[in-house]
């Protein structure tokens, strides 16, 4: 492959990342497309096209644009060919009415609006909550059944299935995106601000892909989040919490891996790398999302995200245990009670921390093994390298595996 061809699939994989959800808004709600199978097959057909000719020609002075402009006229065509099958069907054809208009200007703002309604629109009620964001993940976040799975720490298949029950129903209710009433949107609100997490997650943990931080996923959801709080009815406190533990967790991204890319331990970490802006934004948001009454999950590890960025304080880890140990008790995961393990050790030691993690009993858990490994390293050897050993097996992640085994690598030399 030449490194035109190189350069330009690049290019073309972090366009469908940043455009593609844009897109799908702006087709399903101009032309009012009522399946998203139909937005995603013509936006399928584009990028295939944009593969095709911007490896031999020249990329377009501005690609997006080039990406939106080919994206309307294939809707275009499609419309005007189901408009003509349906009236010969119908048997009413009459030419001189002339041929429906489907054109529009793109701006800023529609694709803005768009998304917004877009977002809501996926989250239909018809689905249950589970269904909705696994649908807004695959169709909106552009995820994989696979990277879906991890999110949920569920079966691939159990996704799959979900998925097409998630699409039948989208299909049986005549999905269509339309302005919403304010009980549907506080009622839709909370699929939202899950998947957007969920979409976080990925970008700031990738259990998937051979990059273990994807920033383009972080900033994706981070992007989304503030346009829910440029809008009066989505501007609720748990959207502003989760926009501050976006702003914590993104601070720190930087100093999350080593020149090699390697994940490093947050005593690791060289503080210095902290981006002080968005630890800024973070604890404005914060203070914003503690305005009312409610306090949420995402409150919570807001909370538990700002004492991670406070470099001065005392007792810190204690902050961080109490308030992993209000977090399990308001929605438990595996995740959760393994990283509150983690702030056991600093609090109570690592023994104390073995017997917390081990009544877990994750075994087919790679952060399970991976939890143990590290908190076994400086009591016995054999143990950690066992369970480093298994976190290898189980892990899907290719940057995971090398790290961990080279972890491996290290204890056996010091043994």
């Amino acid at each position: 492959m030449s490194t035109k061809q190189l350069d330009s699939n690049r290019l073309l994989s972090d366009l469908y990342r940043q455009e593609h959800l844009k897109m799908i808004a702006v087709l399903c709600s101009c032309f009012g497309l009522k399946h998203i199978e139909v937005a995603e097959d013509i936006i399928g057909e584009t990028f295939l096209k944009a593969s095709e000719n911007w490896a031999t020609a020249s990329v377009p002075e501005i690609p997006a644009a080039w990406l939106y402009t080919v994206a309307k006229n294939k809707a275009k065509d499609y419309l005007k060919r189901n408009t003509i099958f349906e009236t010969i069907i119908a048997g009413d054809i009459k030419p001189e009415e002339g041929e429906p208009e489907w054109d529009f200007e793109l701006s800023s703002k529609q694709i803005e609006d768009s998304q917004l309604a877009m977002i809501f629109a996926v989250c239909d009620p018809s689905n249950s909550k589970e269904g909705q964001v696994c649908l807004a993940l695959q169709v909106l976040c552009g995820f994989s059944v696979e990277e879906i799975a991890n999110a949920f720490l569920s079966k691939v298949e159990t996704i799959k299935k979900r998925l097409l029950r998630a699409r039948s129903k989208l299909r049986e209710s005549h999905f269509q995106i339309q302005v919403l009433s304010e009980f549907d949107i506080k009622f839709r609100q909370d699929s939202v601000l899950k998947t957007l997490y969920l979409l976080f997650n990925e970008g700031y943990f990738s259990r998937t892909s051979n990059q273990l931080i994807r920033n383009e996923l972080c900033a994706e959801a981070i992007r989304l989040t503030l346009i829910l709080t440029e809008n009066l009815l989505t501007d609720t406190i748990e959207t502003k919490a989760l926009l501050a533990l976006m702003c914590y967790q993104s601070s720190r991204l930087e100093a999350r891996t080593n020149d090699r890319g390697e994940a490093l331990l947050f005593e690791e970490q060289d503080q210095n790398l902290w981006n002080k802006d968005l630890i800024e934004k973070g604890n404005y948001y914060l203070v914003q999302a503690f305005q009312g009454d409610q306090v949420s999950k995402y409150h919570l590890e807001a909370g538990i995200a700002y004492w991670h960025t406070n470099k001065t304080a005392k007792d810190k880890w204690q902050h961080i245990l109490n308030l992993y140990n209000q977090l399990v008790l308001t929605e438990y995961s595996p995740i959760t009670a393994l990283n509150r393990a983690f702030a056991i050790a600093k609090v109570y030691g690592y023994e104390k921390a073995i017997l917390e993690t081990e009544k877990l009993k994750l075994d087919d858990n790679d952060q399970y093994h991976k939890l143990l490994g590290y908190l076994y390293e400086t009591i016995e050897t054999d143990k950690a390298i066992d369970h480093y050993s298994t976190a290898v097996q189980l892990t899907k992640s290719k940057t995971a595996k090398q790290i961990l085994l080279k972890k491996i690598a290290e204890l056996i030399a010091k043994s």
